[in-house]
């Protein structure tokens, strides 16, 4: 198994092209109306980058990129506290640092319109409806972890499995939540551009609906064999 130390390296340069690509696209989006991305466009980056960086990660760190999944995951025992604390952390240093890069290097106006790609609540929704939104996407996405990458009886597809998820989660919640379903993408962009309203949705429901979908995926759904408590330690 690799080292700690390399493992968090990879759990951070995920994080940070994660969360680059992903502010940056929305920053593009809404400071050049006529780029034609779009909300499909949006939902086809965050979907083609989490793909890569999970598939380049895999191998090393297990591809988390999300302090939610590391957290479904420490909740069925598959990593240990002591790893969690340092992926979690280093997850929302990446963040940090991908969304600074984003301030720095796109145009002025552009990044303060968009509040550096930070994911926002639509006026129409309450904030139990954006935890809840935000808890059944991220339960397809932590299904999607289990069902293609942790099993012992998963496709050898890499990453595309799991990032394939963001593409129909962001259709569908992007307009109403931003769709983050990762605290570490709202941290980031949060913390650079001071915009902090209903940041809490983005860690509640993230959270909890990678634990409920990590508990049904280990006891109810996974394969009865020795490989079920593989862990990353």
């Amino acid at each position: 198994m690799p080292s700690l130390a390399r493992r968090l390296v990879a759990e951070a340069l995920g994080t940070f092209g994660l969360v680059f690509v992903g502010a940056a696209v929305v920053v593009v989006n809404g400071g050049f109306p006529n780029s034609g991305i779009g909300l499909l466009g949006i939902a086809l980056a965050h979907a083609v980058v989490l793909s890569v960086m999970i598939t380049a990660t895999m191998s090393i760190s297990g591809g988390h990129l999300n302090p939610a999944i590391t957290l479904g995951l420490l909740a069925t025992r598959r990593i240990s506290a002591g790893s969690a604390t340092g992926y979690i952390v280093a997850q929302l240093a990446a963040a940090v640092a991908g969304a600074f890069l984003v301030k720095a290097l796109l145009p002025v106006g552009a990044v303060r319109s968009a509040l550096v790609g930070v994911p926002v609540i639509a006026g129409s929704m309450s904030l139990s409806q954006a935890i809840g939104l935000e808890l059944i996407l991220t339960f397809f996405l932590m299904s999607a972890v289990y069902g293609t990458a942790v099993s012992p009886d998963a496709p050898r597809v890499g990453g595309f499995g799991i990032g394939l998820v963001l593409l129909f989660d962001i259709l569908v919640g992007g307009p109403l939540t931003g769709a983050a379903m990762n605290p570490a993408r709202a941290f980031g962009p949060a913390l650079v551009s001071g915009e902090w309203v209903g940041h809490g949705v983005y860690w509640v429901g993230p959270i909890a609906g990678a634990v409920l979908a990590a508990l049904l995926w280990e006891h109810f759904l996974m394969p009865r064999t020795p490989q079920r408590r593989r862990r990353t330690d």
